[in-house]
């Protein structure tokens, strides 16, 4: 132990002693909460609407209030043609709804009067929201108006659990929170292990008594250290600017930080003693680490939508369980229950992550 805390100690004097990478473990990560936090929207909001009313009556305005009333469509400037379709080729509207010069009177008269809506289908999640929401609110206005014939015979009550506000950075937060810990520690402890192949520093630890499990727990405590620091950090940055707060149990976040810390820390050391240099190290974590953390975790896709054999990668991504840790702690908060399968593959993540790291390094030094 007096080895393993001294290695770890050396490699904090060092740390500190670096500039850059010190802004490479605080700034960096809150710049990347920021970007992500603000610029990720999953859903969808100031749609482009082209409205064209050939009925122009007070029933036909009032059904193009509620449209607007929904908060996600807003109209396009005074477009240089009129013809739909023309505007939705050049890209100025993402949907068009025409409404005949006898829309009232049918309606009116109890006859069914057709609306013409032409969406543009590039993009097709957009599509599938803009078409749902011309049709829920076709129906919440002909309810509201006392213009439906014949009521629905079954009427769905919805109540929304956990996030009823439909709060998106209660969603894309604690995601992040997930993506920036997994990244940024294993950054720091694979440039750490790299430099000392580069500056030779690493022939005196292999010729020493320093055993390689030895040399992996002290420089991992150092920079699991590192990471806590930047998890509180983040963490109350984020707690600060979007004003989310723990549900429930906090202790299955605490101590499933610490474990997924030390995954990351683990993952970053395995890739310095693979690559040769720091360049080689960096784009091994942003490939490997970042990609399969942003895409594979479930940070923004749904994992059921992940197709084989992707599904079964995915399984071995930790971010992947630690976002169910941390979108429970801050969303659901039903704690152990609901997170304990998850905190328990993080500790083996780690076993097998640490077991391999240790015998690549084992295999590099130096035989007695």
């Amino acid at each position: 132990m007096k080895r393993i805390f001294s290695q770890c100690i050396k490699e904090l004097a060092q740390f500190r002693r670096d500039r850059l990478t010190v802004a490479l473990a605080f700034l960096l990560p809150f710049i990347t909460l920021i970007v992500f936090g603000f610029a990720i929207r999953l859903e969808a909001k100031n749609i482009p609407i082209f409205i064209q009313d050939f009925d122009s009556t007070p029933l036909s305005r009032s059904y193009v209030e509620r449209i607007f009333a929904t908060n996600q469509f807003v109209p396009i400037a005074t477009p240089s043609s009129n013809d739909p379709q023309v505007i939705i080729d050049r890209g100025l509207a993402k949907v068009a709804v025409i409404i005949p010069s006898d829309f009232s009177r049918k309606i009116q008269s109890g006859l069914n009067s057709d609306i013409q809506v032409l969406v543009d289908g590039s993009d097709v999640n957009n599509a599938r929201v803009i078409r749902n929401s011309i049709k829920a609110t076709t129906l919440n206005f002909l309810r509201s108006s006392g213009l439906q014939s014949t009521p629905n015979k079954i009427a769905a009550k919805i109540r929304l659990w956990f996030n009823p506000g439909r709060e998106e950075a209660l969603y894309i937060i604690p995601g992040l929170y997930g993506l920036i810990l997994w990244i940024y520690p294993s950054l720091l402890a694979s440039v750490a292990m790299v430099r000392e192949k580069t500056q030779g520093t690493i022939l005196q630890v292999y010729a020493s008594t320093l055993s390689a499990t030895e040399l992996l727990l002290g420089k991992g405590l150092a920079y699991l250290l590192v990471g806590i620091a930047e998890t509180i950090f983040i963490m109350g940055s984020g707690s600060i600017i979007w004003k989310i707060g723990f549900q429930g149990n906090p202790t299955p976040l605490l101590f499933g930080t610490l474990i997924f810390l030390a995954d990351a820390v683990t993952f970053g050391l395995l890739i310095g003693i693979r690559a040769a240099t720091q360049t080689a190290a960096i784009q091994a974590v942003a490939l490997i680490g970042f990609l399969s953390a942003l895409l594979l975790s479930g940070f923004i896709y749904p994992l059921n939508n992940i197709p084989f054999p992707l599904s079964w990668v995915s399984r071995i991504i930790p971010a992947r369980y630690y976002l169910n840790i941390t979108r429970d702690a801050y969303v659901r908060g039903t704690g152990w229950t609901s997170v304990g399968f998850s905190f328990l593959i993080l500790i083996l993540l780690g076993f097998l992550l640490f077991n391999i790291a240790r015998m690549g390094l084992k295999r590099m030094q130096l035989s007695d």
